[in-house]
């Protein structure tokens, strides 16, 4: 398969990478030369096809089964697989959770569940990461739309976390820039995956707002990825980049 070499010794790290946004983005930072290795919760058949996908580009890939949301498990995958020289390089931040809930109905096992995920966990693996990180080093956290807008009701806990990690991201790119390390946030919008196909029951609120007047793919915000953890963007970092067809426009 077609490959190109900007990411060549680069070793990768995507979190949720079985499905949607999470595979594609494995895929495409394989076909940029990195080795990759993918983590994923319960769906192993899905695992091992994106794995498949990725060792078809000749890199190297491995997916690991580890909860977004256990803060133990995260800090042991790197300390297991990413310590030493080797290192790792690029951390995608891309697992997590949408419980549609707004505020007279929600319970605190949601709330619970919505931060260890989509924040706690999050914050103490790009902790540890960060740690066994070089001077180049890219951590690109994919946020939502719902992270700047809030357009329906029902999406209280999704767009708290995504607000954010906006923050983290921005924050976060101030703490490693002495270290070399960049960190960016893209916010997709609508795409088309089977959590939100572009046929399915929410389309009919969310495409009328598209001036593209479709959803995004998958591929194009691995693209967007691919982009800032490449070369020659050192100068970019603590960007909040939306990938979402002017939908917020």
């Amino acid at each position: 398969m077609q490959t190109n070499s900007s990411l060549n010794g680069k070793t990768a790290l995507v979190t949720g990478g079985t499905r949607g946004i999470g595979a594609a983005v494995a895929k495409r930072l394989a076909q940029a030369g990195a080795d990759i290795v993918i983590t994923y919760q319960n769906n192993e058949s899905a695992a091992s096809g994106v794995v498949d996908a990725c060792r078809a580009y000749g890199v190297d890939a491995k997916a690991i089964q580890c909860d977004a949301g256990d803060l133990s498990a995260g800090k042991d995958l790197i300390m297991n697989h990413f310590s030493g020289p080797a290192g790792i390089d690029i951390l995608v931040n891309n697992a997590a959770v949408l419980t549609a809930v707004d505020l007279k109905d929600c319970s605190e096992e949601d709330f619970d569940r919505n931060i260890v995920v989509n924040l706690k966990g999050v914050f103490f693996l790009t902790q540890a990461a960060v740690s066994q990180m070089g001077l180049g080093g890219r951590v690109v956290n994919i946020g939502s739309i719902f992270g700047e807008t809030v357009p329906y009701p029902g999406i209280d806990l999704y767009s708290m976390t995504k607000f954010a990690m906006a923050g983290l991201t921005r924050a976060w790119a101030r703490d490693l820039a002495a270290e070399g390390i960049t960190v960016n946030c893209v916010q997709p919008g609508p795409i088309n995956t089977d959590m939100n196909p572009e046929d399915g029951a929410l389309a009919e609120a969310m495409l009328p707002r598209s001036p593209i007047g479709r959803y995004g793919r998958p591929e194009e915000v691995a693209e967007m990825v691919a982009y800032l953890c490449g070369p020659n963007t050192d100068n970019v970092t603590g960007a909040i980049l939306n990938n979402d067809g002017a939908w917020n426009a």
